[in-house]
């Protein structure tokens, strides 16, 4: 009973964080620009797993460090950015939505480019799940899809998540996953650093509280939403399996859209219709095959 309920907590925890981090997006960029909102989540979290870094750096072999900054620079660096400026233009109810189809990226990137075996159930599930891409932006006037452009960015996010899982699980495969999270995001401190001070960051004017209260979010996003939230999935990938924590993937783009709501973007019933289809694909994607 004792185990039951630590997975429990940790996989609805994982739900709330990171379905939260699209609205703590939303909430960053009141004040601040894509790029400085995506640039402290990626120092934060550099920060925090620092530490992880250090013990991390005697444990991965040096010809794996360039495979492990790669992976940082697809897998999180890259999609920051992406969801940032996508987040000027769309709700980020819709950006929880379009999130959901990494795994069906995930399947869809494996089969093409790394030769991963599929059959007909994967196949019908990836079908499935673009079908509900489709109706998502076919009614696009009505779920207020204001440009297409940058819904496109976080579909392009979604593609190198997909391909960064493919990528660590062939050429990770035999290192923790924590020390390459710590590793990637510590090489990230720096360039993140960089583009904070290029765009002029430092030299705002703190004294407003509404720059503050932005600031506040990008670096919540950052060491919960990223930091944290990451820890705190590979104690529930541990406990329990991957087929209980990739359930995590249902839950996240409800908790978005709930916040989305909250604050009063507007959700329809197509959108919400074309989100349960994404995830019957993800579900028939991920479901495993009877013997």
């Amino acid at each position: 009973m004792g185990n039951k309920f630590i997975h429990w907590f940790l996989f609805c925890a994982l739900s709330a964080i990171w379905g939260s981090s699209f609205i703590l997006m939303k909430v960053g960029l009141t004040e601040l620009s894509p790029f400085q909102v995506a640039s402290i989540r990626m120092l934060s979290a550099g920060l925090v797993l620092l530490p992880f870094a250090w013990k991390a750096l005697k444990k991965i072999a040096t010809k794996k460090m360039g495979i492990v900054l790669l992976s940082g620079i697809l897998g999180s660096f890259i999609p920051a950015y992406l969801f940032c400026i996508a987040e000027t233009k769309i709700d980020s109810a819709l950006a929880g939505i379009l999130n959901s189809l990494t795994p069906l990226f995930t399947i869809l990137i494996g089969v093409l480019f790394f030769k991963t075996h599929t059959n007909a159930q994967k196949n019908l599930g990836v079908f499935i799940g673009f079908l509900g891409l489709c109706f998502l932006f076919a009614a696009g006037k009505k779920i207020k899809l204001e440009n297409l452009s940058f819904a496109s960015l976080v579909i392009v996010a979604t593609f190198f998540y997909g391909l960064n899982v493919n990528m660590v699980g062939k050429y990770l495969q035999n290192i923790r996953a924590l020390n390459i999270v710590a590793m990637a995001f510590a090489f990230l401190i720096i360039p993140s650093a960089i583009v904070l001070y290029g765009t002029g960051y430092f030299n705002l004017n703190f004294k407003h509280q509404a720059i503050i209260n932005s600031s506040l979010a990008s670096i919540c996003l950052g060491v919960v939403g990223t930091s944290i939230a990451s820890i705190l999935f590979y104690m529930l990938l541990k406990r329990s399996g991957v087929i209980f924590a990739s359930m995590v993937t249902y839950l996240i783009p409800f908790i978005a859209v709930s916040w989305g709501i909250y604050y009063g973007e507007t959700s329809s019933f197509i959108q919400v219709g074309s989100l349960l289809i994404i995830l019957v694909g993800v579900y028939i994607v991920n479901k495993p095959q009877q013997q």
